[in-house]
């Protein structure tokens, strides 16, 4: 290194700056007197001896901080963790480690790689020193912790990492982002500290385009805080702008641990997928208190926003697990479906035979269409072994939306359930089957219609709630989707029901027809009544009229026959039941990268 110094530099205050510098900095240093080319001195940094001494160790720095990352993991208040048994809960790194232990459980203490005790799988943590001056005794500018429990004389309660965790894992083979709540500090409210985590793992997992995860439990917004994230720029509203550029980017997965109300529920609802566990989880626009205050009503929580109502009424979850560990088991076979990011393919796995022989299929479906069978036992004979994955069950039941594999690969089943009134499309179920359709189409996996119904609900009630714009939904989605699809008719698709189910005019890759379908604008039944109704009437002889309607029933079948779909090149085939598993997994082989492109434009005006 070459230092100028002034004219009037002495050669003793030229030797001692190259000295003082070299020792320093760390580097050779020659000292110039004025414009002189030759240096009046130079200096050479002392000698370290290498290597160190073995013996060399942490000093009591480490020690400090690693005595105040302890203090952290132990949550808020002892009072409130020896709560959460009662309540059926884990303690939040409880549930880290059951979510990211794996088989070795917790990390040992010779594996230098994180800190000691975090789970296995647990990449790393973002984020522990969140809010630490706020309560911590060692922060600056506090006098300390008299109690030794956390607070100081002013009545400051524990306050670590904020009540929010945050930070990536691996979960069954797969990495993730994950943020989780600690209900032991303040009800795993939220505030500026720990909205600037979430806020930061969402903006990273746009960037690193991995799943998410959203261990959900909290009471909302800490209303006593609110000017520090409420309506800032960065603050709790940002959540729900990164949840929509996340929406279909990469998959947003929630599992509710308690009950989370107002902004803390937009968070299950705005993930592709909502687990609710059932005797702890609830989410609500508003408490019951809040309700009470507003509207007079009383009602319990469960009530208000328990598992049953948003797994049966609202639609907003998609699964409701026994338990914690259920939970997490629910979560490791949904995940099995689903690519890490938008543009990349499922994940496939060996073949399976299916649970119950094709051979059954043809006796399985009646030959009248208005008698019922269940459709997952058509399932089951189609799909891979113990690979139906059936989500929102309870929500709409006339359709069934589930996940399965077909030889492999994962494929999702938009099905007609005959069993609930005949497989009609009523309002919820067709909102269901739009919403299934259009995250499948996300993260680019294929799609199965299953048709077997007498097409969209009639009547004064469905209109009250929404049949024809929730229909449009989902003909939409199925308009829209640019996967490959493939469509069975497996006995009846009457109306505009084979438009919602995958129907030709939709571009699906495959229309098939079993032996026992029918297409057409209406049954055999319902058409007679239409077209012949007052010619039976004129009809005196009571006999002559059942044959005559029995003649033209038959007539108007002949039309409506798969045979004459087939003749006509309505549908690409007629396939014999038993071959049904086959054809399926030879097509959706055949058409795996298919592409397909829609109109440019900003997007559609159907939401």
């Amino acid at each position: 290194m070459k230092v100028h110094v002034g004219a009037a530099a002495t050669p003793e205050e030229a030797e001692a700056i190259a000295r003082s510098l070299a020792e320093h900095l760390g580097v050779d240093v020659d000292v110039h007197v004025g414009e002189s080319d030759e240096p009046a001195a130079s200096a050479a940094p002392p000698e370290t001896a290498y290597p160190l001494d073995d013996d060399l160790g942490p000093t009591d720095r480490e020690r400090d901080l690693r005595a105040e990352i302890d203090d952290i993991l132990e949550g808020g208040p002892e009072k409130y963790r020896e709560r959460l048994p009662e309540q059926g809960k884990l303690f939040v790194r409880d549930r880290l480690d059951l979510w990211f232990g794996g088989e070795g459980g917790t990390r040992g203490a010779g594996d230098a790689s994180a800190t000691d005790g975090d789970p296995a799988g647990l990449h790393f943590e973002d984020g522990k020193f969140a809010a630490f001056d706020d309560w911590h005794p060692n922060a600056p500018n506090r006098d300390g912790d008299a109690d030794g429990d956390g607070s100081d004389d002013s009545g400051g309660d524990r306050l670590p990492g904020d009540g929010l965790l945050t930070g990536a894992a691996e979960f069954e083979g797969r990495d993730v982002h994950f943020m989780a709540n600690d209900f032991t500090v303040k009800a795993g409210s939220m505030a500026a500290k720990g909205v600037e985590k979430f806020l930061r793992m969402q903006q990273r997992a746009l960037k690193t385009g991995k799943p998410v995860l959203y261990l959900m439990d909290s009471s909302g917004g800490r209303i006593d805080q609110q000017s520090g994230f409420f309506a800032n720029r960065e603050g709790i509203g940002k959540y729900y702008y990164n949840h929509s550029l996340l929406s279909g980017a990469v998959p947003q997965i929630c599992v509710l641990y308690g009950p989370c109300i107002a902004g803390a529920a937009y968070t299950p609802v705005f993930a592709d997928f909502t687990v609710m566990v059932e005797g702890m989880s609830a989410m609500a626009i508003a408490s019951p208190r809040m309700v009470k205050m507003v509207t007079g009503e009383e009602i319990e929580m469960a009530d208000l926003g328990g598992p049953r109502v948003h797994a049966e009424e609202s639609g907003s979850a998609d699964l409701v697990a026994r338990d914690e560990e259920h939970a997490r088991e629910l979560v490791a076979d949904l995940i099995g479906y689903l690519p890490d990011a938008a543009g990349e393919k499922p994940p496939q796995r060996e073949t399976k035979p299916p649970k119950l022989p094709p051979e059954g299929i043809d006796e399985l479906i009646p030959e009248s269409p208005n008698r019922p069978y269940d459709v997952r036992d058509l399932l089951d004979r189609i799909a891979d072994a113990e690979s139906v994955f059936e989500l929102k069950e309870g929500y709409g039941p006339e359709i069934v939306t589930a996940f399965c594999r077909i030889d492999g690969r994962p494929v999702g089943v938009v099905a007609n359930q005959p069993t609930e009134r005949s497989g009609a499309i009523f309002p919820d179920a067709a909102e269901k089957a739009a919403e299934f359709i259009w995250t499948c189409d996300a993260y680019e996996i294929p799609l199965l219609y299953l048709c077997d119904t007498p097409g969209f609900m009639a009547g004064s009630q469905v209109e009250k709630d929404a049949i024809l714009e929730k229909g449009k939904k989902m003909i939409y989605a199925t308009s829209s989707a640019t996967v490959p699809k493939q469509t069975v008719v497996t006995r009846k698709a009457y109306g505009a029901g084979i438009y919602a189910m995958g129907g030709p005019a939709y571009d699906p890759e495959s229309v098939i027809g079993l032996p026992s379908g029918e297409i057409g604008i209406m049954g055999p039944e319902a058409a007679i009544n239409a077209v012949y109704a007052r010619k039976l009437a004129e009809i005196d002889d009571p006999e002559e009229r059942a044959e005559t309607e029995a003649r033209l029933r038959e007539e108007y079948r002949e039309d409506i026959d798969v045979h004459r779909m087939a003749s006509e090149v309505v549908i690409d085939e007629i396939v014999p039941p038993s071959t049904l598993r086959e054809e399926l997994a030879a097509r959706f082989a055949f058409y795996e990268d298919v592409e397909k492109d829609l109109p440019e434009k900003k997007h559609g005006t159907v939401i």
